[in-house]
């Protein structure tokens, strides 16, 4: 069950024990990014891209990441510069999309209805707490690269 709480509050449980059931926490969240629990040496965050919008192109030059599409189309790009993304790949619902820290990377929603994934960040890359409501708040993030 999607905890209500998380939801209102933008509680992230970080540093204390937490179970979740992530498929249904991913699959009702409406918010492009909402952090749930942020430790020492990892986070996990829900994000529901909307139709045609991205994550957005970006580079973390010390997080790995671990992606997991619960509903939805899109495609991933990688590379190991802005402008060489050679990497590409439709996903779906179960795939698993693998950042490796210092790889340039985005995911695209390719469908026709909004792309839900949960992500690991390892370390943590967003301030414990945060919750960007749509992807325009995340780009006019002081916290965000």
């Amino acid at each position: 069950m999607a905890d209500k709480e998380t939801f209102t509050t933008g509680k992230d449980h970080g540093k204390e024990p937490y179970v979740v059931n992530i498929e249904k926490m991913t699959v009702d969240n409406k918010n492009f990014r909402k952090t749930l629990w942020t430790g020492a040496h990892l986070q996990l965050t829900v994000m529901s891209i909307d139709v045609g919008d991205d994550i957005g192109l970006e580079v973390h030059p010390k997080n790995d990441q671990f992606l997991r599409v619960e509903k939805g189309k899109g495609r991933t790009e990688m590379g190991p510069t802005k402008k060489d993304l050679s990497f590409v790949k439709d996903v779906g619902d179960d795939d698993i999309v693998l950042v490796p820290a210092g790889t340039w990377h985005n995911v695209t929603n390719t469908g026709d209805e909004p792309l839900k994934v949960y992500v690991l960040y390892g370390p943590a890359d967003h301030e414990p707490g945060t919750v960007h409501p749509e992807h325009k708040d995340a780009e006019r993030d002081p916290n965000e690269e």
